[in-house]
């Protein structure tokens, strides 16, 4: 029997994401077998822990092993603080230099990478007796943000010299870990710093979910994203490990309406779907503002009561549809959309020619999640 819990969202809806925690903490084991005792690991659970749900997902994460959270702003920061999360959280992009002071009064690090963070750091801390914390950010060629690598030594020992600033770690992010050439570039960037600076009880990282399989990099912890959610990044041709997954999103509804289409006729906007015979099919409320594209109308499947079935017609704003041919099947029967089986992210990613990664995003607009172990 499974144990359940609810998200604090609207349930009035015969639609609903599935998270499986239990495969959740199996995967962070998995991915932990690989990595060496003395790393630490930081759990990335930005995007709302890429629409899967940070604030229910990250005491699973800390009770399997998770060092450290990263967020992708302050809020998301201040959402698993007020949920009274108390890990050290890292914001691992830009902050507006007004949250600054937000970010040091609830202990959340942040990056930094220029003198005008360092400015407002001196000021929140002559106003408020907080030092903040800080991971320097490294710019290695990603191109993104951060200090330029030929000027981060510099700026480096200015910020471990800076008394108002709680210094706390140094890291970069790499462009393209599943290529070795363009990785070296970086790598050699990342070296020429920390090996001509003092990283004496500074958290050095540098190695995404990618690298984390691939590579052994000067450093003292991991960031591992994707994977906790039993998805791939894309690998180098050699790697050391792959972790074996599941994915933990699981995507059904239920059946509101069940008819005969006359053959001849269409289903859905634009008839893309026209009945070749008297055709059984069923409609769920989950359309392309649940997140489900468009485009994978009449390209994906779905399964009721254990038996494949095909969506059929143009996937509309809130609703599709499927072919129930030789299935039995009754309004009110749940279809599954998505699994950890055959009906994964990964297949959809691959039609609509994007990452896994959006996907997850995609299907947090306003589906309830029920998380189960």
């Amino acid at each position: 029997m499974k144990n359940v819990r609810q998200s604090n969202v609207n349930i009035h809806k015969d639609a609903w994401v599935e998270i499986n925690l239990e495969s959740l903490a199996q995967n962070i084991l998995e991915i932990k077998k690989g990595i060496p005792k003395d790393k630490k690991f930081m759990a990335i659970v930005k995007a709302d822990a890429y629409g899967h749900g940070a604030a229910m997902l990250a005491q699973t994460m800390l009770a399997s092993g998770v060092d450290m959270l990263g967020v992708s702003s302050v809020d998301e920061g201040l959402d698993l603080r007020n949920v009274k999360i108390k890990c050290p959280i890292l914001v691992v992009g830009a902050i507006p230099l007004w949250a600054i002071e937000s970010a040091a009064r609830n202990d959340i690090a942040f990056s930094v990478f220029n003198e005008e963070h360092l400015k407002v750091c001196r000021e929140v801390f002559e106003r408020t007796g907080i030092k903040p914390i800080v991971h320097v950010k490294i710019d290695t060629g990603m191109n993104r943000i951060g200090v330029r690598s030929e000027d981060a030594v510099e700026f480096i020992e200015q910020v471990r010299k800076s008394e108002y600033l709680r210094f706390e770690g140094v890291f970069t992010h790499l462009a393209a870990a599943e290529e070795p050439e363009e990785t070296e570039k970086q790598v050699s960037r990342w070296n020429s710093v920390i090996e001509n600076i003092d990283t004496s009880g500074l958290l050095i990282h540098i190695q995404n979910t990618a690298a984390t399989f691939s590579y052994n990099f000067k450093s003292n912890m991991v960031r591992v994203g994707i994977s906790l959610y039993g998805l791939y990044p894309d690998l180098p041709p050699k790697y050391n490990y792959r972790p074996k997954l599941k994915q933990i999103m699981g995507l059904k509804g239920r059946i509101t309406n069940i008819h005969e289409v006359k053959a001849g006729e269409g289903v859905s906007y634009c008839h893309k779907f026209v009945a070749q015979e008297p055709t059984k099919v069923a409609t769920i409320p989950i359309g392309y503002a649940d997140g489900v594209s468009r485009s994978l109308s009449n390209k994906i499947c779905g399964k009721i009561n254990g038996q494949k079935v095909r969506q059929v017609g143009n996937i509309t704003m809130d609703q599709m549809m499927f072919d129930l041919s030789g299935v039995e099947a009754n309004v009110g029967d749940v279809v599954t959309l998505l699994d950890d089986e055959d009906l994964t992210l990964d297949s959809w990613a691959k039609i609509l020619d994007t990452i896994n990664y959006e996907l997850t995003c995609r299907l947090k607009v306003r589906l309830p999640r029920v998380y189960v172990r």
